[in-house]
């Protein structure tokens, strides 16, 4: 499927690594930066771009080990500093010197507090992110569960949800095939994209890069339940509590005017979530669950909606917004309504 109207699709090389990008509006405008999320890539904002206002330079890049950027391993003891290092090469490969507006999707939302902590930022949308402290094995204040950060990390991903992405699977026959999580988990029950529209988000999932430096990476045996621990590269791990955290975004000065968007339907980042292992040994679906004084479901919009309360009550702005009836991915499923949020909060920012 081609690109659509205004969309330009180019390849820069940087001095970190070659990134894919789509971009659009004018290469003199103010950047704005879409960071996609974990199984995913630039494309997923595409249907954005070309309605974004234009006083914008619009730049989704393909984010490291994702799309059709160069396949570099992923430091996951850096968090998600590899892809805010990434973001930056990237902004100085095309000349930018302005600070960039940042939009985080889910795993991206941790990528642009990164960069906000080492660079100067215009705005900050986060975007159904992952929680403020990283995802599984953490209780309501941060705290893991367990200290070698069990229950979070590569070992959590389901084998055959990896089987079907590293076999390019892009049939429905399963609720692990890259097809049915998509329409399953990213988006809200009812809601479905044009069938070649899927087809193109389908393909744009399956160029991942599968194995231990990409998706989901590593991961250690551990003593405690469920017996592994995150490893040290890799996407999942980069998520692990361990190594995650964008709660230092209350210590930010200045402080960026911050958009919080979030789906009331999602179920990935969500109070319980079902993908989370807290939540999975509470259901008794795997024998051995130490219990909720141990190893608690993680409540992640509450701990987002925490961290940001603190962010207002230090000083910085913040706008939240929860698109009703929404997934995981309200700028796909509910577009008209999120980006009239979204450009809002941009025509605050002089």
């Amino acid at each position: 499927m081609a690109l659509l109207p205004g969309i330009r699709s180019t390849t820069i090389d940087t001095a970190r690594i070659r990134m894919h990008l789509l971009e659009s509006g004018p290469t003199d405008g103010e950047p704005l930066v879409l960071v996609h999320g974990n199984l995913s890539t630039g494309r997923f904002y595409e249907h954005l771009m070309a309605d974004l206002p234009a006083r914008f330079r619009v730049l989704a890049p393909d984010m490291r080990g994702f799309g059709d950027s160069e396949p570099a391993p992923l430091d996951a003891t850096r968090g998600l500093a590899d892809w805010a290092d990434d973001i930056h090469a990237l902004l100085t490969a095309l000349g930018v010197t302005a600070p960039p507006h940042l939009v985080g999707w889910s795993t991206g939302g941790a990528a642009i507090v990164d960069y906000a902590v080492e660079h100067p930022v215009a705005s900050l949308t986060l975007l159904d992110p992952v929680p403020p402290y990283g995802y599984g094995g953490v209780r309501a204040d941060g705290t893991p569960a367990f200290a070698d950060h069990a229950g979070s990390g590569g070992g959590t991903a389901n084998p055959e949800v990896v089987s079907r992405l590293a076999a390019g699977d892009a049939a429905c026959d399963s609720p692990f095939s890259p097809r049915s999580i998509l329409n399953g988990l990213y988006f809200a029950p009812g809601h479905r994209e044009t069938p070649e529209r899927e087809d193109v988000l389908v393909a744009e999932v399956l160029k991942t890069v599968v194995g231990p430096t990409g998706y989901p990476g590593d991961s250690v045996w551990s003593p405690n339940w469920p017996g592994s621990g995150p490893g040290t590269t890799g996407v999942l791990n980069a998520l692990s509590p361990k190594y995650c955290s964008w709660a230092r975004i209350v210590d930010l000065d200045p402080k960026p005017p911050v958009l919080w968007t979030h789906g009331s339907e999602d179920v990935i980042v969500a109070d319980g979530s079902p993908l989370e292992m807290g939540t999975v040994g509470e259901s008794g679906a795997i024998e051995g669950w130490p219990g909720p004084d141990v190893f608690p479901p993680q409540q992640m919009v509450t701990q987002i909606r925490e961290v940001l309360d603190r962010y207002a009550t230090a000083g910085g702005k913040v706008r939240t917004e929860i698109i009703a009836g929404a997934g995981h991915s309200p700028h796909l499923e509910k577009k008209a309504e999120w980006l009239a949020v979204f450009t809002a909060f941009l025509a605050t920012i002089g």
